[in-house]
């Protein structure tokens, strides 16, 4: 192992990660696919311990997984840095007896694995679009929540690409204060205060995700979940209806602040329909392009929108990263690098959290292939 450790350190790297992040995003060409990585809190402690890091924890926010364990994961090879709007600092959750939370949207989640999954909605039994209008949100751009970006962005600004983080824009945050199936079944039947609610949400994200953009972000990552393994949530149409002319809102929002901002958007699952309507408003980058859902061939996605998008994700997290040898994960990552990074436009990265099963030889075996170790 530290071989394995030795071999991925900053003295390898013959570009600055922040020139490679930026040549990336540019298209200028560069010596390698920048890398980003991101791990569930149990990862991200055994690989403090194995690389030899300062201690670090998950930071309290909606995107704790994305953002946490900077320092750690710098040191191993990522190029770029997140950061996100965090929880009001003074303001923990509160913490039922039976071990569930309830944040500061009245949400409560409990622990399922190694996630925490949201159990109670608060708005689980809304029906009008008076009730929607009653309701005071959270402050999004309250101070507080900007301090550990603002940190960060002191520490790895002039070093590392800046992702600022915007993943629950406003379909899944919807479902989460409803509840998913009553949120679904009115989105599609029409219920008119899903879309008091969904312009409500969206106008948070955007003030929000704005902040983060004045505040230095290279690339600005918006999202929801709309794919699982075989298919959309709901129907193509639909999104098109419904989703599509808030999401335009939201990325004509973003660039009002800075006109050359690299919009990402991140969606798990299966979502090829979708990707020419995302191109049409605006996007520049898709994550995680996930490799083993329905319709999201590595080679065809290329092909068909390699002009135009930059794929950010594509390395298997459900079978080869926790569950091949070494070699496996090698030839995979190398795979991928090939076909996404042929001509550039290509971050390497997992298509999701680095799972808690997967052994650090294979997250090792991934930067090595990467960095072209």
């Amino acid at each position: 192992m530290q071989s394995l450790i030795d071999g991925i350190t900053e003295t390898r790297i013959p570009v600055k990660p922040r020139e490679r992040v930026l040549n990336t995003l540019t298209r200028k060409g560069t010596d390698r696919p920048p890398l980003f990585m991101n791990v569930t809190p149990q990862i991200g402690r055994r690989l403090v311990k194995a690389v030899g890091s300062d201690s670090e924890e998950p930071v309290d926010s909606f995107f704790s997984n994305r953002i946490s364990f900077p320092g750690v994961l710098t040191r191993l090879g990522n190029d770029c840095v997140a950061v996100a709007a965090t929880s009001i600092i003074g303001r923990p959750a509160r913490v039922l007896e039976d071990g569930s939370r309830i944040d500061e949207w009245g949400i409560r989640s409990r622990s399922a694995g190694w996630y925490q999954e949201m159990v109670g909605h608060p708005l689980a039994g809304v029906e009008t679009v008076k009730e929607i209008e009653s309701i005071e949100f959270p402050d999004p751009v309250n101070p507080a929540r900007f301090r550990w970006a603002e940190a960060m962005i002191r520490c790895y600004g002039s070093t590392h690409g800046i992702i600022g983080e915007q993943e629950c824009t406003f379909f899944e945050l919807s479902w989460y204060l409803v509840g998913l199936e009553k949120f679904l079944m009115d989105l599609a039947v029409g219920e008119a205060y899903v879309d008091v609610l969904m312009d409500r949400l969206a106008d948070y994200s955007i003030r929000q995700g704005c902040r983060l953009i004045e505040m230095g972000v290279d690339v600005i990552w918006a999202g929801d979940d709309m794919g699982n393994q075989q298919g959309m949530m709901i129907s193509p149409d639909l999104w098109r209806r419904r989703i599509k002319p808030r999401l335009k809102k939201v990325f004509d929002a973003y660039r009002s602040v800075n006109p050359r901002i690299f919009i990402a958007y991140h969606s798990c699952g299966s979502i090829r329909p979708i990707m020419p309507d995302l191109i049409e408003i605006g996007l520049d980058i898709l994550n995680p392009v996930q490799p083993t859902a329905a319709g999201m061939d590595a080679h065809e996605l290329k092909s068909e929108f390699g002009r135009d998008l930059i794929f950010f994700g594509g390395i298997d997290v459900q079978h080869v990263l926790p569950r091949g040898t070494p070699a496996d994960v090698r030839k995979h990552v190398r795979d991928r690098i090939s076909v996404f990074g042929k001509g550039g436009g290509y971050i390497a990265a997992p298509a999701h959290n680095i799972q808690p099963d997967t052994p650090l030889e294979n997250i090792f075996a991934m930067v090595e292939a990467v960095q072209g170790i």
